[in-house]
């Protein structure tokens, strides 16, 4: 009895990173492998993914927005760009620009100075992963559809491909909040900054602008390196928890 507890608690940490990918594998195998025509197959995928990343972007961007709102936050200015329907989304919500160096982005708003705030804001659009693409991507195993496989693909590993995006961000969100309870406020401004939702653009801007982010020492360029993969690190665990959310759900059905 003993043994299986200590087997089952050693299998769980391994089952919760290697499901996504055990479920990719399997429904790929299911839906364009083992199809009649494997390469009409994934065509199929491909043309059904694109067609649903031209949906999911503004979907995506406008949760964004009503995330901040519905938590009590304000929004100003949600841009996304032209060719996924910014100009026409601009013309009904006064707060969308119709134009965006990104595919989409939230550019202007007002979290209050609240923290969950804040996190609400970067979440909200991944309950989509939760409660459609995890389920889709399972359902691909049983069923084979190859059009529904390029969908699953899109809202169901959106946490993997957003892991630089909006999961740093919210990684950096707990991880800045920790350290400034820890240090009791001080620094604040510094840890403030190293809060993104592109921590490519983050790191280049730190390299070219070190006076902005108070590099002036080794020391501080190491701990805002340590505090970035943190954040980054807290992020991959909490995407990893969004499938395993999507996950827990479908065994409850």
């Amino acid at each position: 009895m003993e043994g299986r507890e200590a087997e089952r608690a050693t299998t769980a940490p391994m089952r919760f990173f290697s499901e996504p990918f055990r479920d990719v594998m399997a429904a790929m195998d299911a839906c364009i492998v083992r199809a009649r025509h494997p390469r009409r197959a994934l065509v199929v995928v491909l043309l059904a993914g694109v067609a649903t990343w031209w949906v999911y972007v503004p979907l995506h961007e406008l949760l964004h927005a009503l995330g901040c709102y519905g938590t009590g936050g304000g929004v100003s200015e949600l841009q996304i760009a032209p060719e996924y329907g910014g100009t026409l989304f601009a013309r009904f919500l006064p707060f969308v620009v119709g134009s965006s160096e990104y595919a989409g982005r939230l550019s202007g708003f007002d979290t209050k100075g609240s923290d969950l705030i804040y996190l609400a804001t970067d979440a909200l659009p991944f309950l989509l992963t939760v409660f459609i693409g995890v389920p889709l991507i399972k359902m691909c195993k049983r069923s084979g559809s190859a059009g529904l496989l390029g969908a699953a693909f899109v809202l169901g590993l959106a946490p993997f491909y957003c892991l630089t995006g909006d999961y740093y961000e919210m990684g950096s969100i707990v991880t800045t909040r920790a350290i400034s309870m820890v240090r009791g406020g001080a620094g604040a401004g510094t840890l403030a900054a190293l809060r993104s939702d592109d921590v490519v653009k983050l790191v280049t801007d730190i390299v070219t602008q070190p006076r902005a982010f108070q590099v002036r020492t080794g020391l501080s360029t190491g701990m805002i390196g340590l505090v970035i993969g943190v954040a980054l690190g807290v992020g991959t665990l909490l995407a990893f928890a969004t499938y395993a959310a999507g996950t827990l759900l479908v065994r409850r059905r």
